[in-house]
């Protein structure tokens, strides 16, 4: 006999029973039909979830929210302790020197030289950001401070923000 679907069955134990409600109480599921006594959810288009009363106290007590959270990613800080601690006076700081140094796990987002801690070596810093304090403190211990090419998309993105 070939296989066709006027002839296709369902194996036995994979049909579950309809629950047959309002039948009489011989059939298990008599008088309230399963639903117990009165409330929303016995009455008909009651189990579409519960309706809320009483909306406006419910937003009145949850707290406010403010702000927003920035998608720009924001630049590693790095203190000019870390730097006077780890590296040798007159060297060239890069950010691949960082990496290797392991300050940094990544260079990815780009990063910030912060004014932390004091100076007195000397080093030529290569960074994407300087703080103020960070800037003065390099040049009078004598070091030189230079920027990183810009990164394209972040010009792109300060760009479309003053339009």
């Amino acid at each position: 006999m070939t296989l066709g679907l006027n002839n296709l069955q369902v194996s036995s134990g994979n049909k579950k029973t309809r629950r047959r409600v309002g039948r009489g109480n011989a059939s298990g599921h008599g008088t309230y039909s399963s639903r117990g006594q009165k409330g929303q959810r016995s009455r008909s288009g009651g189990r579409r979830g519960l309706k809320r009363r009483g909306l406006k106290n419910f937003l009145r007590s949850k707290p406010k929210l403010g702000g927003f959270r920035s998608l720009k990613a924001k630049l590693l800080p790095v203190n000019l302790d870390q730097l006077e601690r780890i590296f040798e006076s007159g060297e060239v700081i890069t950010p691949k020197k960082l990496l290797a140094k392991n300050l940094l796990r990544t260079v990815k987002p780009g990063i910030k030289i912060l004014g932390d801690g004091k100076l007195t070596k000397k080093f030529t810093v290569v960074a994407d950001a300087f703080s103020e304090s960070a800037k003065k403190a390099i040049i009078e211990a004598g070091g030189r401070v230079e920027l990183l090419a810009a990164n394209p998309s972040r010009v792109a993105l300060n760009k479309a923000s003053k339009k």
